[in-house]
Formats: C-alpha cells, sequence, structure tokens
C-alpha cells in the first residue's frame, strides 16, 4: 500500500468515524414509540369454591416514552390498556362467565442499550409494574353482581431491539414478563361469595416504529 493510498484510508476512516458521533450527538434524549401488543396472560389462581380463572388475551395499541440519561441507559414508561374476558373453569358452582375487565399496567422499566449508534441496537431492562383493574361489565342474565380486584405491585423484565430506518426512524421488537398478582372477591348473590388469588403475569409481545427527539 503506497503512502498516499494510506492516507486516503486513514482519512476515510477518520470521516466515517466523526460522521457516526455526530449522528448519535444528533440524537435529543427523548424517544416516543408506537407499537401494537399481543397480551398473554401466564395465568395461575387459587379459588375458594375450587377450578381455576382464566383471561383473554388481547391485542391493543400501546405508547411508550424514554429518557435517555447517556447513549447507553434510558429509562421508558409504558402506557396501555386493555380488556380481557375472564372465566372460571371446574368450580363448585360448575363454569362461570365473569363478565370482562379492563386492566391498566403502567410499567416503568431501566433500559441498557447494547450497540447505541448501531443499525441494529439491542436492549434489556428491568422495573416496576402498578396495575388497575375498572370497568367490569357482565352478560345480562348473569348471576354476578360484582367483582372486585385489588390492584397490584410487581417487577417486570424486558428484552428487545431497535433497528433503523433511516434519520431519527426505528422499527422495534419487544418482549417483557410482568408480575401481576390480584385478589379479587366475587359477589354472585343468591349463589354466594367467592374468593381468588390470582396471578396474570402475563407475557408482552410488541412490534412497532419509533422516533428520538
Amino acid at each position: 500500500m503506497t503512502k498516499l493510498t494510506k492516507l486516503i484510508a486513514i482519512a476515510l476512516a477518520t470521516t466515517l468515524l466523526s460522521s457516526g458521533a455526530a449522528l448519535a450527538e444528533d440524537y435529543g434524549p427523548w424517544q416516543v414509540r408506537v407499537r401494537m401488543i399481543t397480551i398473554a396472560p401466564q395465568e395461575s389462581s387459587t379459588v375458594s369454591i375450587g377450578g381455576f380463572s382464566d383471561h383473554s388475551v388481547q391485542i391493543v395499541p400501546e405508547v411508550d416514552i424514554s429518557y435517555f440519561f447517556s447513549d447507553n441507559w434510558s429509562a421508558e414508561l409504558i402506557l396501555a390498556t386493555s380488556k380481557h374476558s375472564a372465566n372460571g373453569w371446574n368450580t363448585a358452582l360448575g363454569d362461570l362467565d365473569l363478565g370482562s375487565i379492563w386492566v391498566l399496567p403502567p410499567t416503568l422499566t431501566l433500559q441498557y442499550h447494547l450497540m447505541p449508534g448501531q443499525i441494529v441496537n439491542p436492549y434489556v431492562g428491568a422495573g416496576a409494574n402498578l396495575t388497575f383493574f375498572y370497568g367490569q361489565s357482565f352478560d345480562a342474565g348473569s348471576p354476578i353482581i360484582d367483582i372486585s380486584h385489588s390492584a397490584s405491585f410487581g417487577p417486570a423484565l424486558q428484552a428487545g431491539v431497535d433497528i433503523q430506518t433511516g434519520g431519527d426512524w426505528f422499527l422495534n421488537l419487544d418482549l417483557k414478563k410482568i408480575w401481576i398478582q390480584t385478589d379479587a372477591v366475587v359477589n354472585a348473590g343468591a349463589l354466594g361469595v367467592a374468593t381468588a388469588d390470582v396471578s396474570l403475569d402475563p407475557l408482552v409481545f410488541g412490534v412497532g416504529i419509533g422516533r428520538r427527539f
């Protein structure tokens, strides 16, 4: 390799490195993603009248907002709500239609991004989840008068990847495990009252797009 060729190679390498650094510096600290998520409960329960509870899988839109403290570290707040149908199977009263319930599970995680500035940037995260239950409804003629659910606080883990598609935009794939436990009290009127200790513990799969600001 001639001296001129070496100088050209060094100049090109320096230009590429400085361009990559400038691109990383151009990113603002905020990131917003919009995803479609599949919420798949990995459910277990202990029911006072025997049997077990079951909540449906749902697909819903989700928005999350992240703030980057550095190229590697960020905090992410996940915002979504979903409506799940519920059933009690093999109970002492037979199979029960428990209507539907809305779940609001805001989740905050601290993320570590493994390859900042690269086209493919995987990350892992851990944090906490606070879940509220609301909007219970029942079919006409149901013997169920009311179901109350306690709020839940538990850990959350995640792994995912951002794939740059051009400029500030990227494709996102994300997987979370969220631990959600609630104590439910079912008032079935003349049939009596039943209690259940329910662990929903869903897996949450997400696909979407995002942008850095």
